[in-house]
Order: structure tokens, then sequence, then C-alpha cells
């Protein structure tokens, strides 16, 4: 008895080994940071997943979670161009600059849709290295993770086999769900989303996409807009899909014109979201696109 209590005594002596330090750009960028490292990583997430990460502005609080991380891990393809930099260069942490080890972009580790595109500002609010919401896309987070996990290995080799193991579960996950989305999807004649924040999930369903709420990538629709694209689409079944921070305006004259539904969904999942909370989430945008059905 009494070498087991000294024993439990030594055991509680030892300090715990301190959890990784990741700060991640977006909740979906946190999601999958926690389904590949689960309790050997610590998070700090710095856009509200109710926000939209394109327009926010550089704050201190993250400039203080970046001053502490071993990783950032961003979505990358310009997403976060208006604030990252600026939060990087007032955190003063060399380690997690872009071309460190320290530094994870998503968007680097998958093909994009929609790249290639020059970088005229009359075209809207355009991302020449492609599109860059890729967290819609189960199966491209899915390769995303398996590349995460090997940076995380890279930055804390004693846990390289859980980052493994992280990543496979959430792949196993992933298409256990596809072939069920698909199924749900099939025979839907088109969708509208308001931005191209839907595009992924669309090819991965292939539905066609059948216009924008938006005449350009971040520009507010025109009442001329919304008459042309009715007029165009007049006679067709679809949905119209947008989030939680773009107006209801748009949405609400095309479902009345059309006669079609609208769906409002979050377009990234909670702060503390788990890999399963995310797929709930693709299951409600999958249910959303096949009520044009």
């Amino acid at each position: 008895m009494k070498t087991f209590f000294a024993s439990l005594l030594l055991t509680l002596a030892v300090p715990a080994t301190a959890a990784l330090n990741v700060v991640t750009t977006t909740s979906s960028m946190g999601m999958l940071v926690r389904s590949v490292g689960g309790d050997a990583v610590k998070i700090t997430v710095m856009a509200p997943p109710d926000r939209d990460a394109h327009k926010l502005q550089a704050r201190p609080s993250m400039m203080v979670a970046l001053r502490n991380a071993d990783l950032l891990v961003a979505v990358g393809a310009e997403l976060e161009v208006g604030w990252l930099p600026a939060a990087l260069e007032g955190a003063g942490n060399g380690k997690i600059q872009p071309g460190s080890a320290g530094y994870f972009e998503a968007a680097a580790q998958v093909p994009l849709l929609e790249g290639g595109k020059p970088a005229d500002r009359a075209q809207g609010d355009v991302h020449p290295a492609g599109n860059p919401h890729l967290y819609l896309d189960p199966p491209r987070m899915a390769t995303i993770a398996e590349a995460l996990a090997g940076r995380l290995a890279s930055v804390d080799p004693k846990n390289a086999e859980r980052y493994r193991q992280g990543a496979a579960a959430f792949r196993k996950a992933v298409e256990a769900r596809v072939p069920g989305w698909k199924q749900k999807a099939a025979g839907v004649n088109g969708v509208v989303p308001y931005h191209k924040d839907v595009n992924y999930l669309a090819a991965l369903l292939n539905v066609p996409v059948l216009g924008y709420v938006e005449p350009l990538p971040g520009i507010p629709p025109t009442a001329a807009h919304l008459k042309d694209l009715t007029s165009r689409l007049q006679g067709q079944k679809g949905v119209i899909l947008y989030t939680e921070y773009q107006s209801d305006q748009g949405p609400a004259f095309l479902a009345k014109n059309l006669g079609w539904p609208k769906v409002r969904l979050p377009l990234e999942p909670a702060l503390e979201a788990t890999g399963e909370d995310y797929l709930k989430l693709m299951d409600r945008w999958v249910d959303g696109i096949a009520s044009a059905k």
C-alpha cells in the first residue's frame, strides 16, 4: 500500500505535458485541429463563426493569441488578407510567420476551384489563387486534416501517432457521409447562393449553381440585378442559400418572386465544434439544397 501511494504521489508531482498551443483563423480550422489533435492541442479561434472572415479587422486579442502560439492554422487563399498580416506583425512571433514550420495554410494543401483569375477589383472581391471557401467541402477538409497531422507531428513529434489517427478517423467519418449526401441531392435542378461560399459543396453534390444573389463577389445586390435574376430563372426550380451575416432582403425578394425556398444556415461550425458537429452542419446544408426538389 505504501508503495502504491508513493507511486501515486510521484505521478502527481510530475507536471503534465503542456498541450500544443494552436491558433486558428476560423472555427472550421479550429474544428479540424480539434479533430486531429484531441487533448494534445489547445486551440484559440480568432474569427467569430457568425462574422464574415473577409471583413474583420486585426484586434489586440488576436495579437496576444498569436504571440503565444506554437502553430497558426489559416484558411488562406487571401480569405484573411484584410487582417491576418497586421495581426501577425503586431504579435511579433517569428515561428508562425508564413513560410515557417509554425504556419499552416489549408488552401495550399488542396486544389482550389476558380483559380487563376486576374486580381481585378472591378470584378468584385476576387481571389486569384482560387475560391477560399473550401471548408464546405468535407472530402477536401479530410485531405487537409491529413496534411495538418503531418505538420502537427513535425512540431510535436511525441504525439505523431495521435495526430495520424485523428486525421484517419476524420476521413473515415467524412467518407461514410458522402454517399448519402449525394443521394439526397440527386435530381436538384440548382441553387442560387448569396456568395460563392457554397460552390464547393454544390460541386461535390453535382448540383448546378444557377446564379448569385450578389451581382459580383462582395457587392450588395441591386434591384436591377435581382429583377434580371428573377426573369432568367422564372419557371425553374431551385433554392436560395445564404448565411447568418448576409442580408435577408435579396433572398426574400427572390423567394417571393420565384416561389423558391430560401435557407439560411451558419457557414462556420460553433467555436468548440467537434468533427461530428461539423458533419451535422453539412447535413443541414445538404438538407437545404435538397429542399429544392
